[in-house]
Parts: C-alpha cells; structure tokens; sequence
C-alpha cells in the first residue's frame, strides 16, 4: 500500500501524521505530568502559543514523509503531503486568527 505513487494516498498519509504527532507529543511532554488527554486538548483550545507549537512539531511528520517519498521518486504521494501540510497549516492559522 505505501509503495503506491498516488495523490490520495498522499492526502490521507498527510491528515494521519500530524494526528500522530500530536499523540506522541502529548505521551512525551503532557503523560508525564499526569494531565489527561482531555485536558491536554483543552490547553490546546485555551492557549493559542501551545497550538502554535505543538502544530508545528505535529508536521514534522508530515515533513518526514514528505522527504521520504520525494526521494523515492513517488511525486504524486509527495504532492498529497504537501498539500495536506498546507491545509493543517492555513486551518492553524484561521483558528488563531478567528478564535
């Protein structure tokens, strides 16, 4: 399935892996400190520098794919991450432009 070269592959890989992202930020950084994941989307919801940030780390992963399928020479997939990034990026910024 990941050795397909198409664009929808691309879209759906890019919406996962920032999902990813946030999890594994939250297992490093919140867990610890015994906040809930629950609350832990509430700061995210409260404070918009936190979103900011843990956006950011979130879409590391989707640079990794990005660069993972670019060097594969998989151009198709790599056009769906990047544009999945834009779309997670310019939603980011409405919500702290709107809310």
């Amino acid at each position: 399935m990941l050795k397909k070269d198409n664009l929808q592959l691309g879209l759906v890989l890019g919406f996962i892996a920032p999902l990813i992202g946030l999890v594994i930020y939250y297992l490093i950084v919140f867990m610890p400190r015994h906040v809930s994941f629950t609350e832990y989307l509430g700061y995210l919801k409260q404070l918009k520098s936190l979103l900011t940030g843990v956006s950011s780390i979130s879409l590391i992963a989707n640079a990794i794919l990005f660069t993972i399928y670019i060097n594969s020479r998989k151009d198709k997939t790599a056009k769906g991450v990047f544009v999945s990034t834009l779309i997670y990026g310019v939603v980011v910024l409405l919500i702290k432009l709107v809310a």
